[in-house]
């Protein structure tokens, strides 16, 4: 990891301008903490998409099953926030941020542009779900015996696969790797989702690699590598998202894997932070640059960025967490576990509930759980203590995991 050349600024109190790039929760909540914390200079929040800030994470989840609006019912006379929906980011220099409509003069900017779904090869029809009018679009066609196809096992796959199910449709998911959730937790813990799938009456083909989207005639479906065809009367693509920077290119931002930062959030290019999906900032914890779609992160890292605009030195560096909700189970993650040397399990993963842990140099750097929200609470303690922890008692299910600290760990 090369860390972020640390360039003095000077404070900015009530005379500067602040603009923030990106209507989502991490770019409204940057707004919210600003003021929340004395700042009274003015602020302009622009988001690409008309309609205001609303929350991602009920996407996939309440709006499909429930029909409920995720908005976040944000105050902008209240808040004194200048919010100009409809206006997608195209540029910047050292002074302002260039829009689809205009021009945004800034002493302070804060790129929150998130992330944009990938999409595959092919002239067929493919939805994605990502935002409010892709879950308002999927909801409405949502039926019994709907032929859907999901390509992507991962957490937006399971949950879409969870919701179309229980609404009776005829629900397929193919999915590239070995497993379920194999590139969020590792082909070992994921598989042991796969039965998930069959008990709520999901098709599950892994290790099938789609080459594209296809329509013949009146027909469309999946067009498999090496041959074979899914016919489907809709297709969504869930195999991951990309940090919306590609409009930062030629701006002087250094971009890796998103838009580089320090640990406070500070970007390459004076005057300017980053938060939310699109940042990937430096680890103190864990000695590298990682970046994160989570709500967890849209909501805190904030935050920071809030206190360093006002002339702060604060460090964001969570133990960073996630949930999901799929086939009547919370599956929650903690940690991270790109660097573990050995995983073990707390439970049996054929229970109905169980856990599993990554560690590395003895300690616990990551864990994800199945109905055990009691040992993610002591288990993200643990990890953020960063003790020693005794294997034999972490792989007991009826031992606590804040007792799992080794004797004499401080």
């Amino acid at each position: 990891m090369v860390p972020l050349a640390r360039v003095a600024w000077s404070t900015v109190t009530d005379g500067g301008r602040v603009v923030v790039a990106g209507a989502g929760l991490a770019g409204l909540r940057t707004a919210a903490e600003l003021r929340e914390r004395g700042f009274t200079g003015p602020i302009t929040l622009i988001g690409a998409e008309t309609r205001p800030p609303y929350d991602r994470p009920p996407l996939s989840k309440k709006v499909l099953t429930d029909g409920i609006d995720p908005s976040l019912q944000a105050d902008f006379g209240a808040l004194d926030v200048d919010f100009r929906p409809g206006e997608a980011a195209t540029g910047m220099d050292a002074e302002a941020l260039v829009t689809s409509r205009d021009k945004y003069p800034y002493d302070r900017l804060i790129l929150a542009t998130g992330a944009l779904p990938v999409a595959l090869p092919g002239p067929g029809q493919q939805r994605f779900l990502r935002n409010y009018d892709d879950a308002l679009a999927l909801r409405a066609l949502l039926r019994p015996g709907l032929r859907l196809a999901i390509v992507g096992a991962g957490w937006i796959g399971a949950e879409l696969a969870t919701a179309a199910a229980a609404r009776g449709a005829e629900v397929t998911v193919v999915e590239a790797g070995p497993a379920p959730l194999a590139s969020a937790v590792g082909a070992p813990v994921g598989a042991q989702t796969s039965r998930w799938y069959a008990d709520a009456g999901v098709h599950l083909r892994t290790g099938v690699a789609v080459e594209s989207v296809q329509s013949a005639g009146s027909e469309q479906g999946l067009a498999l590598a090496g041959g074979g065809w899914i016919a489907a009367d809709e297709i969504v693509t869930a195999v991951g998202v990309r940090p919306a920077t590609g409009w930062l290119e030629g701006s002087g931002i250094w971009l890796e894997n998103g838009v580089a930062v320090d640990a406070g959030l500070r970007a390459s290019v004076p005057g300017v932070y980053a938060v939310g999906d699109c940042a990937a900032f430096e680890s103190r914890r864990f000695g590298r640059r990682l970046r994160f779609e989570h709500w967890d992160v849209a909501l805190h890292a904030p935050e920071v960025v809030a206190a360093n605009v006002l002339g702060g030195d604060e460090a964001y560096d969570p133990v960073p967490y996630f949930w999901s909700e799929q086939f009547g189970r919370m599956v929650q993650y903690a940690g991270y576990h790109g660097d573990a040397e050995r995983l073990v399990w707390r439970g049996d993963p054929a229970e109905p509930t169980w856990a599993a842990c990554w560690l590395a140099v003895g300690r616990l750097v990551a864990i994800v759980t199945v109905d055990r929200p009691r040992d993610l609470l002591q288990g993200r303690r643990v990890i953020a203590s960063a003790s020693p922890v005794d294997v034999s008692r972490l792989t007991d299910p009826a031992v606590p995991v804040k007792d799992t600290v080794a004797a004499g760990a401080p």
